[in-house]
């Protein structure tokens, strides 16, 4: 047997998998896409059925020419990226870049690294799907075709640079419009009524006004509140009914990826693109001592809730064996999945339920050994037999109103043994009660209160409404929301998205322009449509031809009609200079309070909004300098300031009759050169970075800061700052000293 080589799409994977073959399998990594449409050009030929053209990635072209090699040297190669429409769009195109070097192309898919998996999916490969591959391939072009054509209407209408996504301007559209039903909301004043009673065993209780002469009760303000405190003075509780029963909570089912993302966001405050990353990581494999490398979660990107029949023996042995039979359910559980699921692959679940959170935790990281009790748990839980209460529901009547008091006690765990309750707080045990017993009142609470607006998205909410709203897929959801933070159009504020102005503005121009394209049934429709394609049941080129026929008339009419917004949109606020309204304007740094008797008043602010929305300017801070100097052409101090981009930089303070300018020294010489000193620069996107002042004739740079050393370990002549989770730690940057300082440590 010749050699054989396993193409997977994640360098992590190469090392699992090496594992588990022998030396006959070669295994690559594509990392991740090789080709795509260009960067610079539409890239698809609407008049040859949306033909695509497709060219290999830049920094591609090195890993390109590894496969091609390592194809020509296999007898078979077996194309394994991740089992999902990207990693069939990527096997596709791998496939059609090795053709004319592999002898013969099969793929491969697998829901979990292991030994097991990989062999079995080795004995039973298959052809590439086309109509997967077709269904991300009419994605593609459809996401090209909205943004390509709309971001330039919005270059020339609001500002240059920001771009329009098909699904996530939707998504921008629901974060914006409950800003909106915020904004207009009026709170309404309402009362609420709390009692502490006594009956003839401990312990008190409490217990909430449910009727007023039958009817809710609804108190509306302090007049209602006291006439009812009035009519209670005095007057005995007397319990009406007493209603007992038992109740059984079912668990849920295992995760799928919104579920996982929506938990990890409430109970970890992880947002969904970190939980996707730790997931990825979890899935791939991860060192674990005696074990070495090993891949502890099935595949992360997934919509069906099922599970492979050996999974859930292997939960019911582990079961039984850990917390006794008694925590077996009757009948295995089996969970239905929602009629749009793909349903290709499992529930998240862990390879290997023995495999316990506790047993692990010594080699994971925090993040993802949190993650992996939460999908442990969580898989555990759904096995398991339900968690029975005894509950009560006591009505208690005084006067002309009607109170209830709830109590519960756990009968049996059941799953909440394995997957404890999170941020809800049980009712405590009521004492014995009976029909006709008079309380005694040991409390009475009235408090006021006011009818609250609808809650801001916060990720967890975000993603459920996307995925019942049909709008994107279980591999989206982190990217449409990330997509939405880099462009700015959204901020987090208190764990919760609120529209930027920029935000505001895209989402007004498009709604009104492209009302279908921004229609919430409409994206869904298409997602049901691309479903089809993934089935056979369409045609990708008749997808596009149909959203084609409605989106080109569309777009022409918005080119006529949009109208720029760049002189800015108004503040409704005067200048408090001139009096001339002012307008909100988009500059690079951001927006910004403008008069709108520019050149004549060159008056500028930032602003905030209040809670109704209202413009509020805020008063510039005027910033305080640290001199640094005296500037060897006129004298006047030197102080360090900060540039466009982020860079700090040396400046004097007589500018702009003195433009003396120089960059901001680390104090670090050169370690390439030993001619130039390393000073602090930035890129156009605003990273900073350390290089060479004596550039371009050293082009020695870093993007880490430099420390003067030297190191004591290697006597490397810098040391660098490393920033983390953890804080900031100096540590030496030759590849395998590993010295780290420690406080105390000094530097000669």
């Amino acid at each position: 047997m010749g050699k054989q080589l396993i193409i997977v799409e994640s360098p992590a994977k190469v090392k699992t998998i090496k594992k588990f073959l022998g030396p006959s399998y070669m295994v690559q990594a594509s990392v991740g896409h090789v080709r795509d449409l260009p960067a610079k050009a539409l890239g698809v030929n609407e008049e040859d059925n949306f033909a695509p053209q497709y060219e290999v990635i830049d920094n591609k072209k090195n890993v390109v020419s590894e496969l091609r090699a390592a194809a020509a040297k296999a007898d078979t190669v077996y194309l394994a990226p991740d089992p999902d429409r990207e990693g069939e769009a990527i096997a596709w195109h791998v496939a059609e870049l090795i053709r004319d070097k592999a002898k013969d192309i099969k793929r491969i898919q697998f829901n979990e690294i292991t030994a097991k998996a990989v062999k079995e999916a080795l004995a039973h490969p298959r052809d590439l799907n086309e109509d997967l591959f077709d269904a991300q391939q009419a994605r593609r072009i459809l996401d090209r075709l909205v943004g390509y054509k709309i971001s330039p209407l919005l270059w020339k209408t609001i500002k240059r640079g920001i771009s329009a996504g098909r699904v996530q301007s939707v998504a921008l559209r629901l974060i914006a419009e409950r800003e909106e039903e915020r904004e207009v909301f009026k709170p309404e004043e309402y009362w609420l009524f709390k009692v502490l009673l006594s009956g003839d065993t401990p312990p008190p209780f409490k217990a909430d006004l449910a009727k007023i002469k039958g009817k809710k009760a609804v108190i509306a303000n302090a007049e209602e509140a006291q006439a009812l405190e009035d009519a209670l003075k005095g007057q005995p509780f007397v319990v009406e009914s007493v209603e007992q029963k038992e109740r059984e909570r079912a668990p849920q089912p295992p995760f799928i990826t919104s579920t996982l993302q929506q938990a990890a966001n409430q109970r970890l405050s992880y947002t969904a693109k970190r939980t996707m990353n730790i997931a990825q990581r979890l899935y791939e494999g991860v060192e674990l001592g005696d074990r070495g490398l090993t891949a502890l979660i099935t595949y992360m990107r997934t919509d069906s809730t099922r599970i492979a029949d050996e999974a859930r023996d292997a939960a019911k042995d582990f079961i039984a064996a850990h917390f006794g039979k008694d925590y077996l359910p009757k009948r295995a559980r089996v969970y239905k999945a929602k009629g749009s699921a793909q349903d290709a692959h499992e529930a998240v679940r862990p390879v290997d339920v023995t495999i316990t959170p506790d047993e692990v935790k010594q080699h994971l990281p925090p993040d993802q050994y949190n993650l992996y009790r939460l999908i442990w748990s969580r898989f555990v839980a759904s096995q398991m037999a339900g968690a029975r209460f005894h509950d009560t529901t006591a009505t208690i009547a005084c006067a002309h109103s009607q109170w209830r008091a709830k109590g519960e006690r756990m009968l049996f765990p059941g799953f909440l043994a394995a997957l404890p309750r999170a941020g809800e707080d049980a009712d405590a045990e009521l004492p014995p009660l009976e029909a006709g017993q008079t309380l005694k009142l040991d409390k009475l609470d009235k408090e006021q209160k006011f009818t609250q607006p609808p809650p801001r998205y916060s990720e967890a909410s975000l993603v459920r409404e996307l995925e019942e709203r049909g709008i994107g897929r279980p591999s989206t959801y982190a990217a449409i929301i990330s997509t939405l933070q880099d462009r700015e159009y959204v901020s987090l504020v208190e764990r919760h998205f609120v529209p930027t102005d920029l935000g505001r503005v895209v989402c007004s121009q498009l709604t009104e322009h492209f009302g279908r394209l921004m229609d919430v049934g409409f994206t869904a429709q298409m997602e049901e449509g691309l479903d089809k394609v993934a089935e056979g049941k369409a045609h990708w080129v008749d997808l596009l031809r149909a959203f084609s026929d409605d989106f080109n008339p569309t777009l022409a009419a918005a080119a006529k009609n949009m109208q720029s917004v760049k002189g800015g949109i108004p503040a409704d606020l005067p200048c408090p200079e001139c009096g001339k309204p002012l307008m909100i304007k988009f500059g690079k740094a951001g927006a910004f309070l403008a008069c709108s008797g520019y050149p004549g008043c060159s008056y500028t602010s930032n602003f905030s909004r209040n809670e109704d929305g209202r413009v509020e300017a805020v008063a510039a801070e005027k910033p305080q300098y640290e001199k640094v100097g005296q500037c060897p052409q006129c004298g006047r101090d030197l102080v360090i300031k900060k540039s466009r981009t982020g860079s700090s930089f040396i400046a004097c303070t007589g500018y702009p009759e003195c433009k003396y300018a120089a960059p901001l020294s680390t104090g670090v010489p050169c370690p390439r050169c030993q001619k130039g000193q390393l000073v602090e620069k930035s890129t156009k996107r605003g990273k900073l970075f350390y290089s060479c002042d004596q550039y371009p004739q050293c082009d020695f740079a870093l993007w880490d800061r430099p420390v003067p050393g030297p190191c004591p370990r290697c006597n490397s002549p810098y040391l660098v700052e490393k920033k983390g989770r953890a804080g900031t730690k100096i540590m030496c940057p030759v590849k395998g000293c590993g010295y780290v300082k420690e406080d105390g440590d000094e530097q000669s």
